[in-house]
């Protein structure tokens, strides 16, 4: 089978496309499946560079110990093992594991213990590897929040994965939603729900002469000190990222001890309740994640080198012929 490998973390030039011989066999509690449909996605990127250091405590120090990348996938059943009941040959299946499963690769072996689910019919391969992990993270970051309905929330960057899922999940929460975006995806959230839009080519959205109760920035690339005077006296502000100097989380720690604007910073953990609210949301036609660009996995390099520009716009596909 092909996959795509690294021995070291680095930048997408130690990638490589090899032919790794037969094609796995599962073990006794794991599936195997044939990939349709991957993503490159930020947790992908973390990976690849071994970039912020800490993630390294999950997948190696010093090299990663799973050489193939990938962290979602969807596809079909083709094996299974002998103790897995829940799956049949043939069934259309999609999962996510943050820390890695390998699903660069024509086909991937997952442990029925990770995060799988069967995809609907009316669900595109392309869609249900979408709808993973900026999805997964968009769920936590707002989970943890008391989101009511009329609420004002502000997004920055709404066209990422993270974001763009944020925004139809506050719309079906019932909140008012402003969002940043370039010129070109104005009409794009806009049909997505949003109430307004700012585009951050023109306009600065910490200038705003409105404050909200949340402010969500998807791409990490504000602070909370610049979007103070934009929040409600007792407004939240949530972030993707660290933040400089890890000061988000820092800042989520000193909460109790502050009165007023204050900083969340929610930590993802379960999988499978992100996916059940997704896949709920999917049927009934309220998700639709954006995809932006489809590579084959010989074009990999490619697909991280633009996804780790920061200007990707929605989700990176790989697709698989």
């Amino acid at each position: 089978m092909k996959a795509a490998t690294r021995t070291k973390y680095g930048s997408p030039e130690v990638l490589s496309i090899n032919t790794l011989g037969r094609i796995p066999h599962p073990k006794r509690d794991e599936i195997l499946v044939k990939v349709k449909a991957t993503t490159v996605n930020r947790t992908d990127c973390s990976a690849l560079t071994g970039k912020p250091w800490i993630i390294r405590c999950f997948l190696g120090l010093f090299k990663p110990r799973l050489p193939i990348t990938g962290t979602d996938f969807s596809g079909v059943v083709v094996a299974r093992g002998d103790d897995v009941t829940d799956f049949e040959i043939n069934d259309d299946v999609y999962g996510f594991f943050d820390q890695g499963i390998g699903s660069h690769a024509s086909y991937v072996c997952v442990s029925i213990k990770k995060a799988i689910v069967k995809k609907p019919i009316n669900i595109t391969y392309e869609q249900a590897a979408a709808s993973l992990e900026g999805a997964h993270y968009a769920y936590y970051f707002l989970d943890k929040v008391n989101i009511r309905v009329g609420d004002r929330v502000l997004i920055n960057g709404a066209t990422g994965a993270i974001g763009n899922a944020a925004l139809q999940f506050l719309k079906y929460k019932g909140a008012n939603v402003t969002v940043t975006c370039p010129t070109a995806f104005v009409e794009v959230v806009k049909s997505l729900g949003a109430d307004r839009v700012v585009d951050y080519t023109r306009d600065d959205f910490t200038k705003l002469d409105e404050q909200f109760d949340f402010v969500f920035d998807a791409v990490g690339k504000s602070s909370f000190g610049k979007c103070k005077s934009i929040l409600k006296p007792n407004g939240i502000y949530i972030s993707s990222e660290l933040g400089d100097y890890c000061q988000n989380p820092l800042l989520a720690l000193m909460g109790p001890f502050m009165r007023g604007k204050k900083v969340k910073f929610p930590i993802p953990y379960s999988i499978h309740r992100s996916m059940a609210f997704t896949l709920e949301l999917m049927q009934q036609g309220k998700f639709i994640p954006l995809i932006d660009r489809r590579y084959s996995l010989e074009e990999i390099a490619d697909a991280f080198s633009y996804v780790l520009t920061g200007e990707k716009k929605g989700n990176v596909i790989i697709t698989f012929s």
